[in-house]
């Protein structure tokens, strides 16, 4: 695959481009020097209730994860995610509108994403999740990454909740808006998430069971719950690559 020819067609964040390159570069890299090695690396999974510092909390993740362990982590979030799934000649439009209640359209045959179904592409971004996860030094944020990468021996998988008026109060802030404006938005999204997952993967995003470790978010701060993590990541981990 040409990464550099896929991203100059492509209209997204200049982070979102730069992490994805270096990313890229990094792959090749390894398969150049280490082509055999196939040395196995760590993966986490973010799940969050809408509201909660889930990107916040991973940007502290891969500073503590790079600094143990010498080597780049990188974050795949929803925009990354679309950005990759692109590859496959999905609009971006499509990808960012998945939650949309449209399935019942589907199943009297009505397409109105198009040609491709939800269900098709939710495959194809299932699979660049589990090769991302599968590689490992990856921090994935959400789009079910607890779920679809459940079985996968390298991943460990965390979740973040907080109760309802500190969620309010969180978006209100970092957003700039209202409280009823931030009020109307987490029911409205947490509505979609929930029914989307439950949907389309048959899965309780709540459920602990998909989780190694669930952390009240309003009452431990992002670098509480990223110490936490990292120390259970290192414990765990049984394969190479922290020094």
């Amino acid at each position: 695959m040409d990464g550099g020819c896929a991203m100059k067609s492509l209209s997204l964040p200049s982070s979102v481009e730069e992490r994805l390159t270096g990313w890229m570069r990094i792959q090749e890299a390894r398969q150049r020097v280490e082509p055999a090695k196939g040395k196995p690396r760590p993966t986490v999974t973010l799940s969050r209730q809408f509201g909660c510092e889930g990107f916040p909390l991973a940007l502290r993740l891969q500073v503590l994860f790079q600094e143990a362990m010498g080597e780049p982590w990188h974050i795949f979030d929803k925009e990354l995610l679309d950005k990759v799934s692109l590859d496959e000649h999905i609009s971006l439009q499509l990808l960012r509108h998945l939650e949309e209640p449209v399935r019942y359209l589907e199943d009297f045959g009505f397409h109105p994403r198009g040609e491709v179904t939800t269900d098709q592409a939710l495959a194809k971004i299932a699979v660049h999740l589990l090769h991302f996860a599968q590689e490992g030094n990856a921090i994935i944020i959400g789009r079910g990454g607890a779920v679809v990468c459940q079985k996968l021996p390298n991943c460990f998988h965390f979740r973040l909740e907080a109760e309802l008026d500190w969620r309010v109060a969180s978006l209100a802030r970092r957003l700039g808006i209202s409280r009823r404006e931030a009020v109307e938005r987490e029911r409205a999204q947490t509505r979609l998430r929930d029914r989307f997952i439950q949907e389309y993967m048959g899965a309780d995003p709540a459920h602990g069971t998909y989780y190694d470790g669930v952390f009240n978010n309003g009452r431990h701060t992002v670098d509480e719950v990223a110490a936490a993590i990292f120390a259970y990541v290192k414990a765990g981990w049984r394969g190479s690559g922290f020094r």
